[in-house]
């Protein structure tokens, strides 16, 4: 028997030396922002840092906690000169942090201030495979966006910096909410992609549907009664939020239709309820002759 236990923990006892030295290296908080509805975004800096689109980290704040580890997707772009995440103030952990960062404070913190933070990654997910396909599905389900918060703001650097070079040339995204809280920070990103595709005459690049499951009725008679404004009552935009659920077979039937031929990866970040419809959606909707349309499914769960 021990034949067969010695490898594996010799390979863990490895793994746990890496994280060890990993967490020793010095991280350093340059920004930290305040978004509505206590949702925090840490802007950092570390020596030797790099990353892919969707990627996550472990986060350690030893004033919080000297043992907790707790993995938070990346929602900066490889292109900008540090890495960020988003963190929604739900417990203990989350809310000590927020306090140890000074956001309960009026006034400015100076960046001594700032609590150690100890980063292990980061490590790979699906997500990086999105610049593989000329047309993609990317599918957010709540907190399941920020994945792809950090794969538009790649998208558009990359635009910006050499459109003709990027294979990536259509991107539906879709985000599903209960509720409008969680719009607040992306939907400034999103206005801010949207801004600046009209100014480069491109607006039809990214097609946009954000869904929000969670409404009842007073909410619905207000959507009807702010629909011909220019721009969304809610998000901002001007892509008007959509109540209910997406009917996927029907997205999948005319993206297919626009794109015949193609390679289509589907990217979910979401429930496994999710996952399984996407999976079957994806199938049912690929074409036997190699020739004709394929959807390849990704995903990551939460």
């Amino acid at each position: 028997t021990w034949k067969w236990v010695v490898g594996p923990m010799f390979l863990y006892l490895c793994e746990r030396l890496v994280r060890f030295w990993r967490s020793q290296q010095k991280v350093e908080i340059t920004k930290v922002v305040i978004h509505p509805f206590k949702t925090i975004e840490l802007q950092m800096m570390k020596k030797g840092f790099k990353m892919e689109v969707g990627q996550y980290i472990f986060v350690k704040c030893p004033a919080v906690s000297k043992l907790e580890w707790h993995p938070f997707t990346l929602t900066s772009a490889p292109e900008e000169d540090y890495f960020s995440i988003h963190v929604r103030i739900v417990g203990d952990w989350t809310e000590g942090l927020f306090n140890a960062c000074g956001c309960d404070k009026q006034e400015f913190q100076e960046a001594w201030k700032m609590p150690k933070i100890a980063v292990d990654g980061p490590f790979g997910t699906a997500s990086e495979d999105v610049f593989s396909y000329e047309t993609v599905m990317l599918v957010g389900a709540g907190i399941g966006v920020t994945p792809f918060a950090s794969v538009l703001k790649s998208v558009w650097y990359k635009y910006c910096h050499d459109a003709t070079n990027l294979k990536l040339k259509k991107i539906y995204f879709y985000w599903l909410c209960r509720d409008t809280h969680a719009f607040e920070w992306f939907a400034d990103l999103l206005q801010s992609l949207e801004a600046q595709m009209q100014e480069r005459n491109n607006a039809g690049f990214l097609s946009y549907n954000i869904y929000l499951t969670g409404w009842d009725e007073s909410q619905a008679t207000h959507f009807v009664v702010h629909h011909e404004e220019e721009k969304d009552v809610i998000t901002g935009l001007k892509q008007k939020t959509l109540y209910g659920r997406p009917n996927w077979e029907n997205e999948f039937k005319t993206i297919a239709g626009q794109h015949p031929g193609s390679r289509i990866g589907v990217f979910l970040c979401g429930p496994e309820g999710l996952a399984d419809t996407l999976n079957k959606q994806s199938i049912n909707n690929s074409e036997a002759d190699p020739r004709g349309v394929h959807f390849i499914f990704n995903k990551e769960n939460f």
